[in-house]
């Protein structure tokens, strides 16, 4: 019988890259996660890591076990599920992700909606993007992520992994203020503020100006979308807006719709397969679903 303790910590090495990072996540020192991986090993009777540089990486008998234990913490998780839903009321916490204008405008109501609802749970939020929170999801750092993917660039598909769409948010062309009309205005030529390469935003919107012929000026780049409004609104840059940034207020910048028809971007929530049964995921997967509603309404009321 292999111990659980150490195939988590095997898993974790696996998901996290590297002893110091599985240390830091679970408050221990390298020397003591090396220690029971060792540990390990000599139960397993064969090696389970190799070492590739001044890393290592796991065997393929490794890669074995951790697909076991994937399997096990999967039951384990459903188990968790039952026994919450066995209960009269919600308690416990929940960690959520989400991206920055998710975590603005659908977060707060859904909180308001659980509040009322379940007092007695904690949800705790840390505003993460996709591409970060995805995988401290599968590391189980989170139980509940909010995502989002834009047109022709999904994320890898994780089969522990279970998506629920949310929504469809539009986004549109904003030229900065003040940039006036005719081919001055046109948005070649004017300065740009777009997300850091290498985020899916950032591919999407390259691929966007490519496809229309002409190749964007990027002299900002942030993730943080408020950035990018100030920067439109006081003339400095045109950006590519999501519907999502103005929570059902009316737009404060003129805005476009772009080339090709709607374009939108996909919003949905994610949970691991084991933990989807579970009412606090329940709950707030209703309570976001609730939010998302209301906030369509509201922009067609507009």
């Amino acid at each position: 019988m292999f111990d659980l303790h150490r195939l988590r910590l095997l898993r974790e090495l696996k998901h996290r890259g590297t002893l110091a990072a599985v240390a830091a996540a679970l408050s221990y020192s390298p020397s003591s996660v090396s220690q029971q991986l060792s540990v390990l090993e000599k139960e397993v009777g064969v090696p389970l890591l190799e070492p590739v540089g001044r890393r290592v990486r796991l065997t393929e008998q490794g890669e074995i076990l951790v697909a076991h234990t994937e399997a096990v913490l999967e039951r384990l998780e459903q188990a968790r599920a039952e026994v919450a839903g066995s209960l009269t009321g919600l308690t416990g916490t929940l960690r959520l992700a989400a991206f920055q204008t998710a975590a603005l405008t659908l977060i707060p109501p859904a909180l308001t909606l659980l509040r009322a609802a379940h007092p007695a749970l904690r949800v705790h939020v840390t505003e993460a993007e996709p591409e970060a929170a995805l995988p401290a999801l599968r590391a189980r750092d989170f139980d509940l992520v909010v995502a989002e993917e834009y047109p022709g660039h999904p994320h890898p598909r994780h089969p522990e992994l279970e998506a629920v769409d949310l929504s469809q948010d539009t986004l549109r062309l904003a030229p900065p203020v003040g940039a006036g009309e005719g081919p001055a205005g046109t948005p070649a030529d004017h300065p740009w503020v777009m997300e850091p390469e290498g985020t899916p935003a950032r591919r999407w919107a390259m691929a966007l100006c490519r496809d229309a012929g002409w190749e964007p000026d990027v002299r900002y780049e942030s993730t943080d979308m408020l950035l990018h409004l100030r920067l439109v609104e006081q003339g400095h840059a045109a950006a590519l807006l999501p519907g999502l940034l103005w929570c059902g207020r009316k737009p404060t910048v003129p805005l476009l719709e772009l080339p090709g028809g709607r374009r939108s971007r996909r919003l949905f929530t994610v949970v691991r397969g084991g933990s989807s049964r579970h009412p606090a995921v329940r709950a707030c997967r209703e309570a976001l679903a609730r939010a998302a509603k209301d906030l369509d309404r509201s922009a067609g009321d507009d």
